[in-house]
């Protein structure tokens, strides 16, 4: 198939523009066919430079629209979202500020939660609190619910920004450093706080939380992680320290929010789980376009440079929702061929691809395009609808993370009690059941995920 793309000098004007304006006249008829086998021009439009690394680097590139007028984008993030393939809900660009301040220094402006708006738009249900931060300083945990803010409801802020009349930066305060908010909040015993939460840089955690839980004998790891970033290789060895000095029999690790990150990280998370058992093991094999065929190659299992703290457990038990992403299935999926993995939960997003982070417009911008696809090794790779739990559940919030009556965790313990699901787990499709027990599955909604995890999870 041939592409062509349609730029209004693009290449001629690089001085003068960057994603460009509306308006198509005096456009030049570009066939980016000339651009194989070379490096995109730099000094080119934002727009022109990102639909170039698309037509070379993107896994269905095939599949993108035969012609463009880049002029009708106003910015690159546009331009991806509209010439990426029709099933692709990944692919998207990140200011590079952006990408650099959470990815790789894990820091953000804010009062360091992440709420879900509940009970018809009055109160936010916080989902997680990172220990940094002035939300975790005032006592804000899982499960409590916001209901004011500077002393206005929170039906009462949703009703005015649905209106035009307010802004969530009204409701939440800008993004700068000492910004104050007045919050009111409610904990699950009933209990009613108010405190002022400060804005200010707060550092990501994502070990979201550690503990050991004794049951039958048994003494059962439970770890929340939330991020696949340059932060975790220190967190995820502290965390295996803690629980190979806690000599645990059984690991329950909790991704449910976790959209996913670095591959390396998530390769020794996994090696951590089962080593020395997964050594010499493959764990991913990456495939490429067929523009890029040097670029695959087949990854084994590697405890990274601090591995130090490995477990050697025969199965691990995994707890996860529509929110558990790419890397977290890409450690399902590496795991199963080796040990035991049980998936208690929801199904996964269903991301068996990835993108490898591209700078462009002059080290402005990121290009999260996606540009590989994997598998395990066993060949299998081919979970676009999601990984299914073996005992389906949804996640509840009854208090901070660790409470044995969550809907998932309680599975979990369940599980290792019984060496099966509950009865509330296998009739929870009872109203749906068909003939073939195959099809008895909890399938992920196919939202669209092209965005960065922190924006899904309504952080502030």
């Amino acid at each position: 198939m041939k592409f062509y793309l349609l730029v209004f000098a693009s290449f001629l004007l690089a001085a003068c523009g960057g994603s460009g304006s509306s308006g198509s006249s005096g456009a030049n008829l570009v066939n980016p066919a000339q651009f194989s086998g070379q490096h995109c021009p730099s000094t080119a439009s934002a727009n022109a430079e990102a639909f170039c690394l698309m037509f070379q680097d993107y896994l269905w590139y095939r599949e993108m629209p035969e012609r463009v007028n880049l002029n009708q984008f106003n910015s690159a993030d546009q331009l991806v979202r509209a010439v990426r393939a029709s099933h692709d809900r990944f692919s998207y660009v990140l200011s590079a500020e952006e990408y650099e301040a959470r990815f790789i220094d894990a820091r953000f402006f804010g009062y360091g939660m992440s709420f879900q708006i509940v009970d018809n738009e009055s109160a936010l249900l916080i989902r997680f609190v990172y220990s940094d931060g002035s939300a975790a300083e005032n006592g804000l945990q899982r499960g409590d619910r916001i209901t004011e803010i500077e002393g206005k409801t929170v039906a009462q802020w949703y009703a005015d920004i649905e209106a035009g009349r307010a802004t969530n930066d009204d409701m939440f305060g800008a993004n700068d450093d000492g910004v104050m908010r007045h919050f009111a909040w409610i904990k699950p015993d009933g209990t009613a706080l108010q405190a002022d939460f400060i804005k200010r840089e707060v550092t990501t955690n994502t070990v979201l939380h550690r503990s050991v839980l004794e049951k039958e004998g048994k003494r059962i790891g439970y770890l929340v992680f939330n991020s696949f970033i340059e932060l975790s290789e220190t967190e995820l060895e502290q965390a295996f320290s803690y629980f190979k000095q806690q000599n645990i029999d059984e690991l329950v690790l909790d991704v449910r929010y976790n959209g996913g990150g670095l591959i390396r990280v998530a390769s020794q998370l996994a090696s951590h789980i089962a080593w020395p058992t997964l050594q010499n093991k493959t764990f991913v094999t990456f495939s490429h376009n067929d523009k890029n065929p040097q670029n695959n190659r087949t990854w084994q299992f590697s405890l990274g440079q601090r591995g130090q703290s490995f477990l050697n457990l025969s199965r691990v038990l995994v707890l996860t929702t529509p929110g558990s992403c790419s890397s977290s299935e890409l450690v399902i999926n590496s795991l199963t061929p080796f040990i035991e993995v049980v998936q208690i939960g929801e199904a996964t997003c269903g991301k068996p691809v990835g993108q490898q982070p591209e700078y462009f417009d002059r080290r402005q911008q990121v290009m999260f395009a996606v540009n590989f696809q994997t598998v395990n090794a066993l060949g299998f790779g081919d979970y676009f609808d999601g990984l299914m739990p073996h005992c389906p559940v949804r996640e509840t919030i009854p208090g901070d993370w660790g409470l044995e009556t969550e809907a998932l965790l309680q599975e979990a313990l369940y599980y290792l009690s019984t060496e099966s699901c509950s009865s509330a787990s296998q009739q929870y499709f009872a109203p749906l059941l068909p003939q073939s027990a195959e099809q008895v599955r909890l399938t992920a909604p196919k939202q669209n995920l092209a965005q960065p995890f922190w924006r899904q999870w309504n952080e502030q």
